[in-house]
């Protein structure tokens, strides 16, 4: 079949393809339409024998263990790959991280009303042979889990079309340089970084295919409250195709995230945010988005998608980010996903509360 996008002007065009769902609907006719995943348990969702393409993601759950949007993944493999082609936390997944919950709208990511404990997902996700959804609860406590997943069945798939990824890295702390010595002008502002040697890595992809974004999140670890204490001035570095310099540079970390001038207000738009802002003099915990949907950064052979931990890396803040991409399949095996322990939030220190 012809490959139709979903834009309001593509609506009229009619689509040779049947609309399908996997749900946790209660097979009996009852009321119980959710499934209970035990601690410790890894429960596949979805295991779809066709071809097609994911339309929409919805989820819900309801767990007692505390910071479980970073104790549960989401896992997704397509069609023959034994792989994973996404494995993340399911609250990062959804688009925010420090397993944090709260209403905002992107265009691909949403958490919605109550507190946002609605997740939603429009990212398409085309296979041509299989999709299979893995819950993997490696929390303390049971999770009470509702979803949807919505697919188009195609007699057969467009070629030429990559499929979906998504990873999650931590750097808990980033590597940054003592500040003994300097004023802090000097150590905000100071150093130089051409290569981006020691830049915080959102991604890192071999094959052919395109970026379509990232959330990035950090925890402010700099106790500062009597100097000017902003965490960012970090430079995008994208490096394209084995390029040893920056293929695309950018001019500081709320550049990147199309914000200005040290935000910290809260945010959200179709393609870029900032969910949570941190709280005075920047302290505290900070989640941003940024979505290449009308400009997806292309690559044929590899792409190292980096940012710098404050100008010059010289800050040593804890970092987190959730990748988004399509490329052909097979992909890079991703490195191993921290532990459970390690993917933990760190608490605020008392002074900031």
């Amino acid at each position: 079949m012809k490959w139709i996008g979903s834009s309001l002007r593509d609506l009229p065009r009619l689509r040779s393809c049947k609309r399908r769902r996997v749900s946790s609907w209660d097979k009996t006719g009852g009321n119980s339409d959710f499934l209970l995943i035990k601690s410790r348990e890894t429960v596949t969702i979805a295991d779809i024998k066709a071809s097609g393409c994911i339309t929409h993601i919805w989820v819900t759950m309801d767990c007692s263990a505390e910071y479980y949007l970073r104790k549960i993944l989401i896992r997704m493999f397509w069609d023959r790959e034994e792989n994973p082609s996404v494995e993340v936390p399911i609250g990062d997944f959804f688009g925010i991280g420090h397993a944090i919950r709260k209403n905002f709208i992107s265009l691909p990511l949403s958490m919605s009303p109550e507190n946002g404990r609605g997740f939603n997902c429009y990212f398409p996700m085309p296979f041509s042979e299989r999709a299979v959804i893995e819950i993997v609860n490696e929390s303390e406590q049971a999770i009470i889990f509702y979803y949807y997943i919505d697919y188009e069945d195609y007699d057969e798939l467009e070629e030429d079309l990559g499929r979906f990824h998504a990873t999650w890295n931590r750097e808990n702390p980033c590597e940054g340089v003592s500040e003994d010595g300097m004023d802090n002008w000097e150590f905000l502002f100071g150093g130089t970084n051409l290569d981006g040697k020691d830049n915080y890595v959102i991604l890192e992809a071999e094959g052919r295919g395109h970026y379509v974004g990232c959330n990035l999140n950090i925890h402010n670890l700099r106790l500062k409250r009597e100097v000017w204490n902003w965490y960012g001035e970090g430079d995008d570095m994208i490096f394209i195709d084995g390029d040893q310099l920056p293929t695309i540079n950018g001019t500081g970390t709320e550049d990147y995230f199309n914000t200005a001038f040290c935000p910290a207000q809260e945010y959200c738009a179709p393609y870029h945010g900032i969910t949570v802002p941190g709280g005075k003099n920047w302290s505290g915990k900070i989640s941003m988005y940024r979505f290449h949907i009308e400009d997806p950064i292309y690559f044929d052979k590899s792409i190292r998608v980096t940012i710098e931990h404050g100008h010059a890396n010289r800050r040593s803040d804890d970092y987190s980010s959730t990748a988004y991409w399509y490329q052909t399949e097979p992909h890079k095996k991703f490195k191993p996903i921290l532990s459970m322990e390690d993917r933990l939030p760190r608490e605020e220190p008392k002074e900031f509360d």
